[in-house]
């Protein structure tokens, strides 16, 4: 039996969590209460509060002497000695600073050998040199990647590929909700880009004109992950928010949140890298049957507005790459991390800020296989498993954990960090051991060890219903969707 079905079993609802108590394990010694209701856990994990008292920690990354670094938006970066076995881990003495600097925002990460810090800011990718057994930077930063000016989603993430070393990837978002300079690719706006750092000068790379492209028309695309065994590029993408189609209102189930594939940096040919994925014109759809004229499957890209000549349903399918999988609207998701051995990747929904009934605001599992791709079909609407998720949802946002970063420890443990409530949490399996492998996390001891479901296709398959992968207001969104239509 599949992996996420052991875990759903038990389990009333895939979308809201029924809390477990946590019985079967010992309690901490002094535990952390968490701000708000203690989360709701799907059988055989476990959750603890770490650290709480943060300012709006987002990006995550432990050094090579097991400090976790935090990034503080619009504070600068901090580091947590921790301490403790299993889930009683703990921070030792003060939150201690490495980095000052109101201009960080989100994205970090750390060289293979420990000694060199990466940070952005809305404009720019920073590099220092770091002495991890100091807990301290030991240069000024360095200018990287640049000339990223913008608003609107203002963060860029950062990804130091751990099998091509010295390909640092870097995401960036639109700047508004419907972002006409993302039809071109050569705005760097909405892409996914890959810089060798090693072929660096004493300037900066810019942008725009710069680095690898991996993938382009991706609104927000805040979570990038490089699969562990394969190589594979994937994206979590925040779509858009107040839709239109036909001159009708979609936004409450439409379009859904994305899993994008975008191919490899290890030199193995793709059809879709550096492809176009449909933003600003084309769009994932989640509740087919709410969208207008619509003769489709969840999955499947649908077209913006009206229909006309040049932007339509079929230009969507047929000219852009679909996502792998697709996810309810308004879910936010920020982060992904594979396990060491490839067959599952977590997410991280941070949640809806303007749905009428609150969705997201969870941690939850997609299972892979051992070709790269995930076993749940293009069209699939269950294919994320929650495993940590707030238990009244009608509290949310205002009350609720609301999940951001991820990183691994060396024991296999995974953190996560919630900006709305200056927390660190670590999931654990039940018996307080680490979640690298959780093909035995959901038993409880009394079933077998469950293994991968096959029959998904490889990353470089099709896209739904088939098809071969290919490379505000009303009125804002009907002079928008004008406007694609006559530039397509």
């Amino acid at each position: 039996m599949a992996l996420k079905h052991l875990i759903a079993a038990g389990l009333a609802s895939s979308v809201v969590l029924t809390a477990k108590a946590q019985t079967t394990a010992s309690a901490c010694a002094s535990p952390i209460a968490p701000q708000h209701a203690t989360p709701s856990v799907a059988p055989g994990f476990r959750v603890e509060v770490v650290a709480n008292g943060l300012r709006d920690p987002r990006g995550i990354v432990f050094d090579g002497e097991g400090g976790l670094l935090v990034v503080e938006q619009e504070h600068g970066i901090s580091r947590l000695r921790l301490t403790g076995e299993g889930p009683c881990v703990r921070v030792e003495g003060d939150v201690e600073s490495v980095i000052e600097d109101e201009s960080l925002n989100h994205g970090i990460a750390i060289s293979q050998d420990g000694n060199t810090l990466y940070a952005s800011s809305s404009t720019t990718a920073y590099a220092w040199d770091y002495d991890a057994s100091q807990g301290q930077t030991t240069s000024d930063p360095r200018d990287v990647i640049q000339g990223m000016e913008g608003d609107g989603h203002v963060t860029r993430t950062l990804l130091l590929s751990q099998l091509v070393p010295d390909m640092l990837l870097v995401s960036r978002g639109s700047m508004s909700n419907l972002d006409l300079q993302a039809l071109d690719k050569t705005t760097g706006v909405s892409t996914i880009k890959a810089f060798n750092i090693s072929n660096m000068t004493s300037s900066a790379y810019d942008h725009a004109s710069s680095g690898l492209l991996l993938g382009w028309g991706l609104r927000n695309s805040v979570g990038i992950a490089e699969h562990p065994i394969s190589g594979g590029i994937y994206s979590v993408e925040n779509s858009v928010d107040n839709i239109e189609r036909s001159g009708e209102t979609i936004n409450q189930n439409n379009p859904g949140e994305e899993l994008n594939f975008h191919g490899y940096l290890n030199g193995t040919t793709s059809d879709v890298q550096g492809g176009n994925y449909g933003y600003p014109s084309c769009y994932a759809a989640w509740n087919v049957s709410e969208i207008p004229n619509f003769d489709g499957m969840t999955g499947e890209q649908f077209a913006i507005g009206e229909q006309n000549a040049t932007l339509n349903d079929t230009f969507c399918q047929d000219d852009h790459i679909a996502p792998r999988l697709t996810f309810a609207a308004h879910m936010a998701p920020l982060d992904i991390k594979f396990n060491p051995n490839g067959t599952a990747a977590w997410v991280t929904f941070h949640g809806s800020w303007n749905r009428e009934v609150p969705i997201g605001y969870k941690l939850s599992l997609v299972e892979f296989d051992s070709n790269g791709s995930p076993t749940a079909p293009e069209n699939s609407t269950d294919a994320a498993t929650d495993i940590v998720a707030n238990p009244d949802l009608s509290e949310c946002p205002g009350s609720c954990f609301r999940p951001v970063g991820l990183a691994w420890d060396s024991q296999g443990r995974l953190f996560m960090s919630s900006d709305s409530t200056g927390e660190i949490y670590v999931i654990t399996k039940e018996d307080g051991s680490g979640v690298a492998d959780v093909s035995e996390a959901a038993n409880d001891g009394s079933n077998p060890s469950p293994t991968p479901s096959g029959g998904a296709p490889s990353p470089t398959g099709t896209g739904a219903a088939g098809r071969r992968w290919s490379v505000g207001s009303g009125s804002y969104w009907a002079a928008g969707a004008a406007m694609i239509g006559a530039m397509v």
